[in-house]
């Protein structure tokens, strides 16, 4: 059956001639409304995989049909009767795939008409979508990389898709057949995943109460995806390795060695190559594995994407949840292609199920977003935990495996909040002293924060502090902070190396103090 095209009659020449060349392809049957017809008939009744609007395209009857069609994945392009750039940003942001202006050559349009049906294709073949420089790239990879049986090395963050492109690969390739097998190794603790992937015999271990076939084995002739191979332990990488290179499995507690034709995918949101040079990963398992790489980008950096997605998601929302789906509006498109997604495709794809589920019977609107998507995600300042905490037995590396994306701008808040909670401690106990009848009171830096002088605590030996610091009621934390910064330089002799260790904070933190408090040459005369 072949794929139709629906072409309005607003400009009867430009409709006509590109209706006969789509024609001769043979591949394509099209279908010509006259604007006198009802297109939204039309529509409904012959399901076109694009519509060609030759004109007419602010009627509002025709906009309503297209904001419908755009949410059931209907790609369409349009033709306006005058260049203006703000119009055909406004109608792409509506959701047309392609706006061309007049007077445009019947060929380009077909070239563009094309290339609408390819992408709907390879989007079914594979189930990429996306129309930005970096899909088109790696569709290309994934095409030539398909046909062979080399190993493929995945990279990228957390969400953007590893695995989809692990099963495009596998869909175009030979073996598109065979079973497709995926194990997430990160998500298997050590004593299983060797057995998960290789096999065991009966009695193997305690527990095992009969033979099991491994993954290996059960994606013989097929595709074995390991997602997260970042995470895979030291012992189980030396099998692997085995495995990668002479192509046959051994189970544990068996001795037959059994031969197995796989295609291996693995991918990682850790860079391999990192791990490597960090003594976490085997270097000659990640180059047996880096044979074809893939690295795939951050939606954030794919922006014109997301309206696609976002319409791509909604279809297919709307269809599992039997959700009427009314659109969204330009500015709330706008406001979701401003967002970063640190969460990737993954957290779009959430988020649009959510829309669909809440909808209320209307247009999705700006105030209908997240708060904190509409604000693009600044309460998302903190570290975030993105590696495993290792047991402790596994020694010096364990700080390693830990991983922070600490911002400087934390790190020095919590160094400022430090010094700040010290000078609270002990203005409480100036203000305990003072309330039973003790007065004004000296007070000298030491080792832990100021420490009241006169009350019995011994300044601490490595760094004693002659010059007291007098604390007043109603003093401000900056006029105590200066006070204790100017006592410790003072005491040091301008030493701010010295002066820091006393103070019990980092020397930029010093240095930025100094120069906020005037007192770079304090303690140098």
């Amino acid at each position: 059956m072949s794929t139709q095209v629906l072409i309005t009659l607003a400009d009867v020449e430009l409709a006509v001639r590109l209706g006969a060349l789509l024609d001769a392809g043979g591949d394509v049957s099209t279908v010509m409304v006259s604007p006198l017809d009802d297109l939204r008939a039309a529509v409904t009744k012959h399901k076109p995989a694009v519509v060609m609007l030759t004109g007419a395209l602010l009627d509002a009857h025709v906009l309503t049909v297209v904001r419908d069609e755009l949410w059931r994945g209907t790609g369409v392009v349009g033709v306006a009767d005058v260049g203006d750039p703000q119009l055909e940003a406004r109608l792409k942001a509506i959701g047309f795939s392609e706006v061309l202006p007049k007077p445009v050559p019947v060929e380009e349009l077909l070239t563009v008409v094309r290339h609408q049906l390819d992408r709907q294709r390879v989007a079914r073949e594979t189930g990429l979508h996306g129309e930005s420089a970096s899909i088109r790239a790696l569709l290309v990879q994934v095409e030539q990389m398909a046909p062979v049986s080399s190993t493929v090395l995945i990279e990228g963050e957390s969400g953007t898709g590893k695995e989809l492109v692990a099963r495009a690969i596998h869909r175009l390739s030979p073996r598109r057949n065979k079973p497709f097998i995926a194990v997430n190794v990160g998500a298997l603790p050590e004593t299983l995943l060797e057995s998960e992937l290789f096999g065991h015999e009966k009695g193997a271990f305690t527990g095992a109460a009969e033979r099991r076939i491994g993954r290996f084995e059960l994606a013989h002739g097929g595709t074995l995806f390991l997602d997260e191979i970042g995470e895979i332990p030291a012992s189980v990488q030396v099998k692997l390795l085995r495995v990668l290179e002479e192509r046959v499995v051994t189970r544990v507690g068996g001795t037959q060695e059994i031969p197995v034709d796989v295609r291996v995918v693995v991918a990682t949101n850790r860079g391999l190559a990192d791990q490597v040079q960090l003594g976490a990963f085997r270097a000659d398992l990640f180059y047996r594995l880096n044979v074809l790489r893939i690295a795939l980008s951050p939606l954030r950096e794919r922006r014109e994407d997301i309206p696609l997605l976002v319409r791509r998601f909604v279809q297919e929302f709307s269809e599992q949840h039997e959700r009427a789906f009314h659109g969204i509006s330009a500015d709330a498109m706008q406001v979701l292609v401003r967002y970063p997604w640190p969460g990737n495709v993954r957290e779009l794809r959430n988020l649009v199920e959510s829309m669909v589920v809440l909808a209320h019977g209307r247009e999705i609107g700006v105030d209908d977003i997240p708060i904190g998507i509409r604000e693009g995600g600044q309460e998302r300042l903190l570290p975030v935990h993105v590696g495993p905490v290792l047991r402790a037995e596994e020694g010096a590396r364990g700080g390693r495996e830990l991983e922070f994306i600490v911002r400087s701008l934390v790190e020095l808040k919590l160094q400022v909040e430090e010094l700040r909670r010290r000078v609270d401690e002990d203005r409480t106990v100036f203000s305990q002293l003072t309330s039973s009848g003790a007065g004004q009171m000296g007070m000298a830096a030491g080792e832990g924060g100021l420490v009241p002088m006169g009350v019995g605590i011994e300044p601490p030996v490595r760094a004693q502090v002659s010059n007291s610091v007098t604390f007043a009621p109603g003093m401000t934390m900056a006029e105590m902070e200066r006070a204790a910064i100017e006592a410790a330089l003072r005491e040091t002799r301008g030493n701010r190396r010295k002066a820091a260790e006393i103070l019990d904070i980092g020397e930029r933190t010093l240095y930025r103090k100094l120069k906020e408090f005037g007192l770079e040459g304090v303690g140098e005369d």
